[in-house]
C-alpha cells in the first residue's frame, strides 16, 4: 500500500498490489457497480455528491473506500472535494478486458431490467 504522506491523502494499493479476487468483491456489489459505471462514463474525475446513490453519506464513503482499497478507484482531495477517478490504465494493464467486459454485461443487465 502506497502510505499517506499527510492527513488529507488516502491510502491506495500500488498497482503491483491489487489483486483479482479485491477487485472482483469490489465490482460484485450493485451500488459500487453503478459507480463504477458512472466514473467509467465520466470525461473526468467526479465528486462523491456528483454520482447520485440512494444510500446515506456513511454508507456512500463506505462504498467509496472498498473500491478504493481494492484498488478499483482512485480518490484524492482538490480544495474540499474529493474527487474520485476510474484506475482504468492499472485495472487494464493486471486483467486486460476485464473491466470492459463487466460493464459490459452491467448495461445489458441494466438495459434488460428497464
Amino acid at each position: 500500500m502506497s502510505a499517506a504522506t499527510s492527513t488529507r491523502e488516502l491510502v491506495h494499493p500500488l498497482r503491483a498490489e491489487i489483486r483479482l479476487e479485491g477487485v472482483l468483491h469490489a465490482l460484485s456489489d450493485p451500488l459500487r457497480l453503478s459507480i463504477v459505471r458512472d466514473l467509467a462514463c465520466a470525461e473526468g474525475e467526479l465528486t462523491c455528491s456528483q454520482i447520485p446513490l440512494p444510500i446515506t453519506k456513511s454508507t456512500t464513503t463506505y462504498h467509496f473506500r472498498v473500491l478504493r482499497e481494492n484498488g478499483v478507484i482512485q480518490q484524492i482531495y482538490r480544495g474540499t472535494a474529493k474527487m474520485n477517478g476510474l484506475r482504468r490504465p492499472d485495472l487494464d494493464a493486471l486483467f486486460p478486458g476485464l473491466l470492459d467486459a463487466v460493464l459490459s454485461a452491467a448495461s445489458a443487465q441494466a438495459a434488460r431490467a428497464a
